[in-house]
């Protein structure tokens, strides 16, 4: 089941609102417990076998947790000892599930063996469900965890709204919520609101980025085959993916924040245009952000952080990077990646450390657009290799988008010029832009502006919602000065037609690019 489906929209979603609210006039631990079996429940849609290994993760995390949080003072070797042992055995669990195909095909390389391994099905989520109980285990060591209620931590666990693609959730900011009585009291304006949201992210997954995908794909799909992309084709096919990625993550991830408001619970935000960022330090504070969270609280820092000099700070930020490239995917492809955006921070805060023992002060409106403009076009070399299915496509598409394999034109009228004909001894080509798909060239270059458009002068959907609150940690998001929502007759009207169009291209479905994660 997706977010994207009638079966979710016109039976789940309802149906779970009015037994959790219904519940909820007599019982709030009922309301809880009803919530929380319909999160298993939706787990269970894609693939019910794995419903037994989620449950099992819940209940040792849960156990060793309890453990832990009431160990005594004198104990605390124990605890950590516990601790580590429980962390492994998460880390085991996802490792075999995630990287277990990947490291015997690697092995039968490296030593020309011939081991044979049955291959390894991937259970929906399990990155996210793992690394938030690890999250949960580790804040418990700490006495960061009061509550140990088993019900509301199954909920916190496997709450349907971030179970599949995030947010990482922190126990402390979800069990207050869960805990309190009013949750289960229907709140109108928090289930108009979060409607409003789902809709707006649901526009942004079914009309624009599965719209991109339709070029994204195909491009790629045709360099592994064996193309060689010229200039346009693999700047159309980068761009297109770029793109597609980032309205389906944003759109998840303002869906899941508005389906959870419906329940009167504020998830983190996750997500904060973060291609409007003028350096990559500031990407990865407003791209996944509750991930960049996790990996900062619970690898970079327990590494030494920047406490230790430039060099350990630098080969930390490295060891974190490439380690959360691995997480995204068994690939080279994702590791490259990873080890892409640390040289890039690397590059980034010595940057900075270099402006700051100059004296220099960052620039005015050229600097800060040919900062972002730099931030832009790395983040999308990165993308390449993260779409990639392997090494020489990712540099196949590369080399197409510096040129090396030629520009194609578009036919008409080019014998005319003499602009054109100049062009073809250079080695241009004039077969159309698209020359390893058959597709219009003129449809993808305006989606593409329009894309782009959105991205670099819109505010984003929790910056329009935003004198709503709708998330937590909203003191990232600035408030617009414009296009703020308001429940008027025109807002209303937009969103209505919104769904009219979204409603009606729906049974186009395809599953979110994080869901792979």
């Amino acid at each position: 089941m997706i977010f994207n489906s009638y079966v979710f929209i016109f039976a789940f979603l309802p149906v779970v609102i009015a037994g959790f609210y219904g519940l909820g006039r007599y019982s709030h631990h009922l309301a809880t417990l009803w919530l929380a079996a319909a999160s298993l429940f939706f787990y269970g849609w894609w693939d019910a076998r794995f419903v037994g290994l989620l449950l099992g993760s819940i209940v040792f995390n849960y156990g060793a947790g309890y453990l832990i949080g009431h160990s005594q003072a004198s104990a605390q070797r124990r605890a950590k000892l516990l601790l580590i042992a429980s962390i492994i055995a998460n880390l085991s669990l996802l490792g075999y599930f995630k990287y277990a195909n990947f490291f015997v095909d690697n092995l039968n390389t490296l030593t020309g063996s011939a081991i044979t391994m049955a291959k390894v099905f991937l259970p929906l989520g399990i990155s996210f469900f793992t690394f938030t109980q690890i999250a949960f285990l580790v804040d418990t060591y700490q006495g960061k965890v009061k509550e140990y209620n088993f019900v509301h931590y199954t909920l916190f666990v496997t709450y349907f709204p971030h179970l599949i693609a995030g947010p990482v959730l922190h126990h402390k900011e979800m069990m207050p919520q869960f805990a309190k009585h009013d949750t289960c009291r229907v709140n109108w304006e928090n289930i108009a609101i979060g409607l409003t949201i789902f809709i707006l992210g649901l526009g942004k997954k079914v009309l624009l980025a599965d719209s991109l995908g339709e070029y994204a794909t195909p491009i790629f799909e045709a360099v592994k085959a064996g193309g060689h992309p010229m200039l346009f084709e693999a700047w159309f096919g980068a761009l297109s993916y770029s793109l597609q990625l980032y309205f389906d993550f944003s759109a998840y991830s303002d869906m899941a924040i508005g389906l959870s408001l419906m329940f009167n619970v504020r998830l983190p935000l996750n997500f904060n245009s973060p291609y409007k960022s003028l350096s990559i330090i500031e990407f990865w504070r407003c791209w996944h952000m509750t991930l960049s969270r996790f990996l900062r609280d619970y690898l970079y820092i327990p590494l030494g952080g920047s406490h230790d000099g430039k060099i350990k700070r630098y080969v930390n930020l490295m060891i974190t990077m490439l380690l959360g490239g691995l997480w995204h995917g068994a690939g080279w492809t994702f590791v490259i990646w990873g080890g892409l955006h640390g040289v890039y921070l690397v590059i980034n805060h010595a940057w900075r450390g270099l402006k700051q023992r100059l004296g220099w002060q960052d620039g005015g409106g050229l600097s800060r657009f040919g900062a972002g403009l730099l931030t832009f076009l790395a983040v999308v070399v990165g993308w390449v290799f993260f779409r990639a299915d392997n090494f020489s496509v990712a540099t196949e598409m590369l080399s197409g988008m510096v040129g090396l394999n030629g520009c194609s034109f578009a036919r008409q009228h080019s014998e005319l010029s003499a602009f054109w004909q100049m062009m073809q001894g250079f080695g241009a080509q004039f077969k159309g832009t698209l020359t390893l798909i058959h597709l219009g060239s003129s449809r993808i270059i305006k989606l593409l502006i329009f894309g782009l458009l959105i991205v670099f002068t819109l505010p984003n959907v929790q910056q329009i919602m935003a004198n709503y609150s709708p998330a937590l940690n909203m003191d990232a998001v600035k408030k617009p000065t414009r296009l703020a929502w308001q429940p008027s007759v025109v807002d209303v009207s937009i969103i209505v037609i919104i769904a009219y169009f979204v409603l009606i291209n729906l049974h186009k479905q395809s599953t979110f690019l994080y869901f792979q994660f």
